[in-house]
C-alpha cells in the first residue's frame, strides 16, 4: 500500500512537470520604445532578456492569462499572453531622461508635422532656437515623410493618397516655408536693434568695428553666406540677424533665403528619405535604429567646415 501511494505521488509530480512544460510556449517577437529603438534590456515576470541589435527576442511564456514587462528605463506594461504571437511587435515606453532632448524622433514622435514647423521655424528666427536640431531633424522627417505629410492632408481628407512624390513635395514646402520666415523674422530682429547697437560703446566682447567688418563681408559675399549658413548648426539662428543689424540689403536677403532654405530643407529630407530605402533594400538595416549615430556623424559633419576654418583658416602674415 505504501510502495503504491509513493509511485501515484511520484507519477502526479512527473505528470505535473510535463505538463508546465507541455503549457510553456516560445514566441519569436521585436521589442521596441516608442522611438522605435530597440528595448535593449527588459524583463518579463522577473525573466530578464536581452534584444538582438534589431529588436528581436525569443520569449518562453507559461500558461497564464498575461505577462508583466519591466525594466530600469521602462514603465510597466501588462500584456495578455494571447496577444503575444511570433512575429509580434511589442511597444515599452522608455522613461524621460534629458538625453531624449537630442534625439530627433523625440519631437516626430510627441510633437509630429506641427512640432518640427516650430523647431525649424525657432532654429533660424529665435534666438534661443540655437540648440534645437535642425539637421538630424530634417534627415529623420525624410524617414517618417508619408506619416508626417498625411498629418497635413488629414486637415483635408486627402490622407489616404499615398503617393510618394506627393508627400515628399508637400512636406519640403511646409518646411521650407517655415524656415523662410524664421529667417525673415531673425533679419526683421536684427533690423530693429541694430540701428541702436551702433551708438553702443566699446568693451570687451563688443567693439564698433566688428559691425562694419560685417556689413562688408554681407555686402560682398552676403548671398553665399545666408546660403551656406543654413547647412551649419547655431550659425543659422545668428547669420539673419547678423544680415539684419548690418542693414544687408532686403531683396538680396530675400532671394538667398528662399534658395538656401530650398536646398537646404530638400538636400536633408531627401537624403533621410532615400538613403532609408537604399539601405533597408541593400543590406536590410533599418535607419531607425540607428539614429542615434546618425546624429552624430550629421553632427560631424555639419560642423566639420567651422571647426576647420577656426583652426587651419587664418590667413599667414605676409612677409615684410
Amino acid at each position: 500500500m505504501k510502495k503504491r501511494l509513493i509511485g501515484i505521488v511520484v507519477m502526479f509530480v512527473v505528470f505535473a512537470g510535463i505538463n508546465k512544460l507541455y503549457a510553456q510556449k516560445q514566441v519569436n517577437v521585436r521589442v521596441l520604445n516608442q522611438y522605435e529603438a530597440t528595448a535593449e534590456k527588459f524583463t518579463v515576470d522577473a525573466v530578464e532578456y536581452t534584444t538582438a541589435k534589431d529588436g528581436s527576442v525569443t520569449l518562453t511564456l507559461n500558461a497564464t492569462d498575461s505577462v508583466t514587462f519591466a525594466g530600469t528605463d521602462y514603465d510597466t506594461k501588462k500584456i495578455a499572453v494571447t496577444a503575444i504571437t511570433d512575429g509580434t511587435t511589442i511597444e515599452l515606453h522608455k522613461q524621460f531622461t534629458w538625453k531624449d532632448l537630442l534625439n530627433p524622433n523625440f519631437y516626430i514622435t510627441y510633437g509630429g508635422l506641427w512640432l518640427l514647423l516650430f523647431i525649424i521655424f525657432a532654429e533660424t528666427g529665435l534666438l534661443f532656437g540655437f540648440f534645437l536640431p535642425g539637421d538630424s531633424l530634417l534627415f529623420v522627417a525624410g524617414i517618417y515623410s508619408s506619416n508626417l505629410a498625411n498629418e497635413f492632408l488629414k486637415l483635408f481628407k486627402l490622407d489616404g493618397l499615398h503617393n510618394e512624390w506627393f508627400e515628399l513635395l508637400i512636406l519640403c514646402s511646409l518646411i521650407s516655408a517655415a524656415g523662410i520666415l524664421g529667417n525673415l523674422v531673425g533679419y526683421w530682429t536684427g533690423r530693429k536693434i541694430g540701428p541702436a547697437m551702433y551708438n553702443w560703446n566699446d568693451n570687451l566682447l563688443f567693439k564698433k568695428r566688428y559691425l562694419h567688418e560685417a556689413h562688408d563681408f554681407y555686402e560682398k559675399h552676403g548671398g553665399g553666406a545666408i546660403v551656406f549658413a543654413r547647412f551649419l548648426p547655431f550659425i543659422r539662428t545668428f547669420a539673419p540677424i547678423i544680415a539684419g543689424i548690418v542693414e544687408m540689403d532686403r531683396k538680396k536677403f530675400a532671394f538667398f533665403n528662399v534658395v538656401g532654405c530650398i536646398a537646404w530643407v530638400v538636400s536633408m529630407i531627401f537624403a533621410g528619405h532615400f538613403l532609408q530605402i537604399w539601405v533597408k533594400n541593400q543590406f536590410g538595416i533599418e535607419l531607425k535604429d540607428k539614429l542615434e549615430l546618425i546624429v552624430i556623424i550629421i553632427i560631424a559633419v555639419t560642423t566639420a567646415p567651422v571647426f576647420w576654418k577656426f583652426l587651419f583658416g587664418k590667413k599667414k602674415e605676409k612677409p615684410e
